[in-house]
């Protein structure tokens, strides 16, 4: 995994959490509101898989959890307490036979990993 925020190393654990188990954290009142990094991850991946979000977990598919911690990538990019934008830096990583990147600016990318 490769980790860039313009701060320095920053290290990621992994928690043990599922997919199933993280769907009820995410806030759908506003449809307006962007869903969490780590959800957004899962959505790129089923989109690419052609399958439902929620379809996107073991054993048919790797978890998240396994790579990077959740959590933590929410965490990494999200708006300071004073409310300064945090939109420097990426993270990449692979995950389900992906190469994903997730950068400052709240884009996920997903593209073929190279052999």
């Amino acid at each position: 995994m490769v980790i860039n925020t313009g701060l320095g190393p920053v290290i990621l654990y992994v928690a043990r959490k599922s997919l199933r188990s993280m769907l009820p954290s995410v806030d759908r009142s506003d449809g307006d509101e962007l869903q969490s990094l780590s959800f957004e991850v899962i959505v790129a991946v089923a989109e690419r898989e052609g399958v439902d979000p929620t379809d996107i977990e073991p054993p048919e598919y790797d978890a998240l959890y396994e790579v990077v911690n959740p959590e933590a990538l929410d965490a990494l990019f999200a708006t300071r307490e004073n409310g300064t934008a945090r939109t420097n830096g990426h993270v990449s990583f692979p995950f389900c036979g992906y190469h994903v990147v997730v950068t400052g600016e709240g884009e996920v990318e997903v593209s073929e990993l190279d052999d």
